[in-house]
């Protein structure tokens, strides 16, 4: 898309927003999640909070408490998001193909050791063992129509059995480590739980190879 089209989209974009304002504690500095997902949209090669702010026209204190003192409901946002899906993928057009579900995985490269779940793993992003996150996904297509709606880190056991390094770092206790195929599953669950009908699913080897995971979709009577 040119940054005309981009710019075009922007009244649609502000109301697809709206629905998810009671999803945040502080609900008068909500236009400013608008600000934030416009400059991650934009043409600007940093887009963190100052390049952000300084884009928009917004004080970059303003935007950084923001982001980063004001609580959302991630549970809320993420289930309000797949019953939209959910609806999109009812009324939209289809072909022979239904509804896919696609399983998948996102190594992200991090320096030190401060990031949550960071520690040396494959990372798919450099095709290599490197020091990095990872992060489960799920995503649906269905015709033209392709979007992700779940996304999980991955919690390796060197974490979860530091509980300490855990807090430091604002991981809940309830997270605790556990396999990528078993979060996947979990992923489905809840998709498929907010109204997401899914017709078959789509995975590499790293899933196709755990017969757990099989066995789980099998229970599942999904293909």
């Amino acid at each position: 898309m040119t940054p005309e089209q981009i710019a075009a989209l922007g009244p649609a974009f502000a109301a697809y927003l709206q629905p998810f304002l009671f999803c945040c504690a502080y609900t008068q500095t909500f236009a400013l999640l608008g600000v934030y997902c416009r400059g991650l949209l934009s043409t600007l090669k940093r887009k963190t909070c100052e390049p952000v702010a300084l884009y928009a026209g917004v004080a970059v204190r303003t935007l950084q408490e923001f982001l980063r003192d004001h609580v959302w409901s991630f549970d809320q946002v993420r289930t309000l998001l797949q019953q939209q899906v959910a609806t999109t993928l009812r009324d939209g057009p289809a072909d022979d193909l239904g509804t896919v579900g696609l399983v998948d995985e996102t190594g992200t490269r991090k320096h030190g050791t401060k990031t949550p779940g960071v520690q040396r793993q494959w990372c798919g992003e450099l095709g290599k063992t490197e020091n990095c996150i990872v992060t489960v996904h799920l995503g649906v297509a269905r015709g033209r129509y392709k979007t992700l709606i779940d996304a999980d880190l991955f919690l390796p056991q060197s974490w979860d059995a530091d509980r300490d390094r855990c807090k430091e770092a604002g991981i809940p206790d309830g997270l605790r480590s556990r396999p990528k195929w078993r979060i996947a599953l979990e992923q489905i669950d809840r998709a498929r739980g907010n109204g997401v009908t899914l017709d078959w699913l789509t995975f590499d080897e790293g899933y196709g190879d755990k017969p757990g995971f099989l066995e789980g979709l099998g229970g599942r009577r999904l293909r």
